[in-house]
């Protein structure tokens, strides 16, 4: 079994599939390849969140079936995909999909979805909190039974990431589902949001330790990485953002991790 001691140190990227033409995403996925990244992770928006709201932007999982083809050793994945945009059969049958195309190497980021100009853009209905996780756990039982029903299988057991911290449904949900969960902040809030989800794992009877901690993070990894090393947190995720795609943070804490030795 794996315990968070054995557990290796990953660093991933976000690249930000917006206000770039689609040649830069492919620039930006090799280089972060070669930079050292463990995994390189998009988002499930329809539309740019940041800058010029009618900016260009491109969609989640065809970019990912792209960089499936075109890398050979990261991880990728959706931070994460909105349940609620696509058939919860569809998305197993995609993601294997893609796990077949990238040689076993697809992570499945997987959330309720937030922003509601996705929602109203593409005609879903944004609905409330309460009835966008229970979407989501209506989901991934479906996407569970999907994966043991596809002719070819999955790759290996594709590894399913929660991002969310809603303390009474979603990380109840996390402790149930989840290899990974992610939550997109750090300090005094993941600790208390890491302590709940102890909590439902006990109520269920499962090992806390089996889920892999994810964080989002930025700053000097000297600083911020140790601290949330100490709560368990193994995989440290910065974001980049086009049109140059500056990866000298990610290269920074790249250059951490090798320093740990993990």
């Amino acid at each position: 079994m794996t315990t968070i001691d054995s557990r290796p140190v990953k660093i991933g990227v976000q690249l930000a599939p917006q206000h770039v033409d689609f040649a830069a995403l492919r620039r930006a996925v090799a280089e972060a390849e070669d930079s050292g990244v463990d995994l390189v992770f998009n988002w499930d928006h329809f539309l740019p969140i940041s800058g010029d709201e009618h900016g260009k932007h491109f969609e989640c999982w065809t970019t990912l079936a792209a960089w499936a083809g075109q890398t050979s050793r990261v991880l990728l994945g959706p931070l994460v995909t909105a349940i609620s945009f696509r058939n919860p059969d569809l998305v197993a049958d995609m993601a294997r999909t893609v796990d077949h195309i990238s040689g076993g190497r697809l992570v499945l980021g997987i959330g309720a979805g937030a922003m509601e100009r996705d929602f109203a853009e593409y005609g879903y209905e944004f609905g409330t909190p309460g009835s966008r996780v229970n979407a989501l756990a209506e989901a991934l039982p479906r996407i569970e039974r999907r994966f043991a029903k596809l002719n070819p299988p999955p790759v290996r057991k594709i590894p399913v990431l929660i991002g969310g911290g809603g303390e009474r449904r979603t990380l109840r949900l996390v402790a149930r589902h989840a290899d990974i969960w992610h939550w997109f902040s750090s300090g005094e809030e993941f600790a208390r949001k890491k302590r709940v989800l102890a909590e439902h794992c006990a109520e269920i009877g499962r090992d806390p330790g089996e889920i892999e901690l994810s964080a989002g993070v930025g700053g000097d990894p000297e600083a911020a990485g140790p601290p949330l090393l100490e709560q368990g947190v193994t995989t440290f995720t910065l974001e980049a953002h086009g049109p140059e795609f500056d990866l000298s943070a990610v290269r920074a804490w790249v250059a951490w991790r090798d320093r740990l030795g993990r």
